[in-house]
């Protein structure tokens, strides 16, 4: 059986004050042995600091970002051995707002998840599309295409240690959110995927989805089969919010 995972994207978020009362809280109410594993992702700036506040408790440290060179000339960039170093466990490659705004290439991605894997973090791969693909019927061929830069890199075993989180663009920040119905489909979608390549892979893979998860929503959505747990951004911000979307992961 999977492990249900929420993974909080703080995006360009918080200060030193606002991360501590934050975090503060979400240990305090955060079970030791818990039932979905947590993750939380400062902007870089933060990472070591909030990681000294998660020490020893169950909570997991993540990177909004990895650059895909191990070191060298690349000023302003952060490496994976970086973020190795300051404790990061899992890093989030490939988010919609750095493919679009940053103009971030299936293949760049596939690079940044490689470098991720090859100093022991765990990616979190997102993939999705935005509102013109969707109305067009190109939600599966671009979600595939994506998918896919992965495997002819990194082979499918590659997702053994991975996480994927499907976040439909047009449904991040919006206030919108897929149906249910319409992630299962997705998240189905990209299962079988895997599977045509690796069955007993796919069947472990975790699949999380992203997009105006709240904690009013999140029972319906991870009720489904294939939707393993969230990737959320603003509702991560209020402990309360964050806590209750734990709370409905870990009951499915």
């Amino acid at each position: 059986m999977r492990r249900p995972i929420v993974a909080g994207n703080w995006k360009m978020h918080g200060t030193r004050s606002e991360n501590a009362r934050l975090i503060e809280e979400v240990i305090s109410r955060y079970p030791a042995d818990p039932a979905a594993e947590c993750i939380v992702c400062p902007p870089y700036v933060y990472l070591q600091e909030v990681g000294r506040l998660l020490r020893d408790s169950a909570v997991l440290l993540g990177a909004q970002d990895v650059c895909a060179e191990a070191q060298g000339a690349f000023t302003g960039e952060v490496s994976a051995t970086m973020l190795k170093d300051v404790g990061c466990q899992h890093v989030i490659v490939g988010h919609s707002e750095r493919r679009l705004l940053n103009r971030e290439s299936d293949q760049l991605v596939a690079r940044k998840f490689a470098a991720a894997q090859g100093k022991a973090l765990v990616p979190i791969l997102c993939v999705g599309e935005q509102l013109t693909d969707r109305e067009s019927g190109r939600t599966r061929e671009v979600v595939a295409r994506q998918l896919d830069a992965i495997l002819e890199l990194c082979g499918v075993r590659s997702l053994a240690s991975a996480v994927i989180a499907y976040e439909p663009v047009w449904a991040i920040g919006t206030g919108r959110n897929a149906a249910p119905e319409q992630a299962q489909e997705v998240h189905a979608f990209i299962r079988a995927r895997i599977a045509a390549r690796d069955a007993t892979i796919a069947a472990v893979a975790p699949i999380l989805y992203g997009g105006s998860v709240k904690a009013s929503n999140a029972a319906e959505l991870l009720a489904m089969p294939d939707v393993d747990g969230g990737l959320i951004g603003g509702a991560s911000l209020k402990a309360d919010e964050f806590l209750a979307i734990l709370a409905a992961a870990g009951s499915r």
